[in-house]
């Protein structure tokens, strides 16, 4: 198994549509190969006008992580969210809306 994590500062203007897209209504991350679990936290506004997420994404290998954030698909799930901006500092207290992903087994 493999473990991606990211967080990311949103505008608030941009924060229904991200939180829109990564609910489910937008995504197809549970058809791909490879994916297990995403799983994506709401952390606090800042003061500068933004609101703070924190994703983590479960993948089978490595390669089935690097075969997503590669491919033609990746960049238009992420061109829909709006202008999002990675943070790579800090620890905030994430809150509790959470949006939940699982591949389903077959059949």
């Amino acid at each position: 198994m493999f473990l991606a994590m990211n967080r990311f500062t949103v505008p608030l203007e941009n924060a229904e549509a991200f939180e829109a897209l990564w609910l489910g209504r937008d995504s197809r991350l549970h058809e791909l190969p490879g994916f297990v679990e995403f799983n994506m936290l709401r952390g606090p506004e800042g003061e500068d006008g933004t609101r703070l997420y924190a994703s983590h994404t479960v993948w089978e290998s490595e390669a089935d992580f690097r075969n997503w954030t590669t491919s033609e698909q990746f960049r238009a799930a992420h061109a829909r969210a709006g202008d999002t901006r990675k943070l790579h500092a800090g620890s905030p207290q994430f809150e509790a809306f959470t949006s939940i992903q699982r591949k389903t087994p077959a059949g």
